[in-house]
């Protein structure tokens, strides 16, 4: 006999917001034959015609409460503009449905704790999309890094830059997205760093941040391009740049390196792909590939929320790794 936290063997979800990204997400739930797609919910009836041909019989709705309240349903998709994430994500909880949310879970660390601890009351599991923990290539440098045959690491380098940047308004006004390229980009390769060292604590941060080549002035404007150093326990020294619409030659650059003592390790993107990455291992001038395309990983954080999902709906402590990189993006923006 299940318990009161048990959910069934194949989770019964709704997807709110079904966007391009919640459509791949569903996508990658439907191929894998992991959930059961119930509801699809958004205010574009073309969108929900749509997110209906990938999960057919699924219930279509245009709010996000008729969504939340529909009988049956054990967790809630978020793929929404960033300015309703932690609300939608508290009226979840409230009616007791487990919660997986697109980046970032709230605009400011304030939010993102409120969030985290909403699922605390609600005893609810928690997940969010920081999908490039998932790749191959991310994995494989993590678990060298983790084995010590880096010797003792002291610098990080990150990158990730959009030649095109989002194509929704809202991602340039603050106060629905709540920044720009470094909570859009840079929020994914913070995560990774401070996932891969174990969540260290970051003792300086100084950022320098512009908009159309000029510093950012204000806080209603949102930054395009971010260069920022980082110093965290242990004496390591990180830096980051990120950046939308940048004249970089190719339609992204994507890199996440680690040094150490006795080698480095790095994950980058292929030909400028968004999807594509390498793996690499280096000693001294010698370079050795630990991973090479293709790697079909964007819906995996997904599914691992769903496979803990079908086993139990209760919070994991997991989550409060999410509000660490809320935290330095404060930082980054000079709220803290």
């Amino acid at each position: 006999m299940m318990t009161e936290t048990e959910v069934s063997v194949k989770p019964r979800l709704a997807f709110a917001g079904v966007g391009w990204i919640g459509q791949s997400r569903m996508k990658a739930a439907v191929e894998s034959s992991v959930a059961e797609i119930t509801v699809v919910s958004d205010p574009s009836a073309d969108c929900l015609r749509d997110a209906q041909k990938i999960a057919p019989g699924s219930k279509a709705c245009l709010s996000f409460e008729e969504a939340v309240t529909t009988p049956g349903v054990d967790g809630i998709v978020i793929a929404t503009p960033s300015a309703l994430h932690m609300e939608q994500a508290k009226i979840a909880f409230e009616h007791g449905k487990a919660v997986f949310c697109q980046k970032p879970i709230g605009r400011n660390a304030n939010e993102v704790r409120a969030v985290i601890d909403a699922a605390v009351k609600a005893n609810k599991l928690l997940g969010a999309d920081f999908s490039y923990r998932y790749t191959a290539a991310f994995q494989k440098i993590f678990e060298t890094i983790r084995s010590g045959k880096l010797g003792k690491i002291f610098a990080i380098e990150l990158k990730f830059h959009n030649a095109y940047g989002p194509d929704k308004p809202w991602f340039y006004e603050k106060r629905y997205s709540g920044g720009g390229c470094v909570l859009d980009l840079g929020i994914h390769l913070i995560d990774l760093m401070l996932y891969a060292l174990d969540f260290p604590q970051v003792h300086t941060v100084k950022s320098n941040l512009f908009y159309r080549g000029k510093p950012v002035v204000g806080q209603e404007i949102v930054e395009d391009y971010a260069d920022v150093s980082l110093t965290l326990e242990g004496n390591i020294s990180a830096h980051l740049s990120c950046s939308w619409k940048l004249n970089a030659g190719c339609d992204a650059i994507i890199e996440a390196s680690f040094f150490g003592t006795e080698g480095g390790v790095t994950m980058k993107n292929v030909n400028g792909s968004f999807y594509d990455f390498d793996a690499y291992q280096f000693r001294g001038t010698q370079s050795e590939q630990l991973v090479s395309p293709p790697d079909n990983w964007g819906g995996r954080a997904l599914i691992d929320w769903i496979g803990k999902l079908s086993v139990s709906s209760d919070f994991s402590s997991e989550a409060e790794e999410f509000y660490h990189s809320a935290e330095v993006i404060d930082r980054i923006y000079g709220q803290q």
